[in-house]
């Protein structure tokens, strides 16, 4: 079976001390897989380095059969990995056109982005209501919704999503969960880390938990909603 990412024994060290101890993971292609585990346990950096912003240190990142682990974060975006970091990072003094012109930056055809402008414009109408209004006047959840459209706007087989429902309010984390099941529908393959495990899961095909920057368990997101020691330990 053929799968579009595999994480082989991968290790990463932060200074001294060493954020990731040899995991290792597969996703398929059209799957949304998230990954659980509480504060410092090594989900951040996991998808830091899938993205080649910090080093490895070790171990191997396999994507769509390539080798990309001394790959740049340019190159990766160029290969079709797009990452919406924590704490969503918009351009604050650019408008909400701007950012995600600035989301295609990798890709030259003119038609095609303007085309994807008005996709996302579609599937994110406040962002449609906002487009010249600059992002950084926008609420937390507009600034989310935009956050994970410009990243969509690379065109990528990958996303990386990291704790895309920090700091909103429950109405709008609904907003937005409800716009990745729409994702799934659409053959994006998407690797989540957020702190609401319950809600992730419940969108997921599967789940690997982290600890102390190792993998402890991993299955079916079903298998672990159910699963006594998960419940307990992240989700409440």
């Amino acid at each position: 079976m053929s799968f579009l990412l595999e994480l082989t024994h991968l290790s990463v060290n932060y200074g001294g001390i060493q954020a990731l101890q040899a995991i290792s993971l597969r996703i398929k292609a059209g799957e949304v897989v998230t990954l659980v585990g509480a504060n410092g346990a090594g989900k951040t950096t996991t998808l830091r380095a899938i993205s080649r912003i910090v080093p490895v240190r070790s171990g191997r990142i396999i994507y769509a059969g390539q080798d990309i682990t001394s790959r740049r974060a340019s190159e990766v975006v160029k290969l079709g990995i797009a990452h919406s970091p924590e704490g969503r990072r918009v351009l604050a003094r650019q408008t909400v056109l701007d950012n995600l012109e600035l989301g295609a930056y990798t890709r030259s055809d003119r038609l095609g982005i303007k085309s994807d402008i008005e996709r996302q414009f579609q599937q994110f109408p406040r962002l449609a209501e906002r487009r010249n209004q600059l992002a950084g006047t926008l609420s937390g959840g507009e600034q989310q919704m935009l956050a994970i459209a410009r990243a969509l706007m690379s065109r990528p087989q990958l996303l990386l999503l990291d704790e895309p429902s920090l700091g909103l309010a429950p109405a709008i984390v609904r907003e937005i969960f409800s716009i990745l099941a729409e994702l799934k529908t659409t053959g994006v393959t998407i690797l989540l880390v957020e702190q609401n495990a319950t809600l992730a899961l419940q969108i997921s095909d599967r789940g690997y938990v982290l600890e102390a920057g190792q993998i402890m368990l991993s299955g079916k997101a079903s298998d672990l909603l159910g699963d006594d020691r998960v419940k307990q330990a992240y989700l409440g």
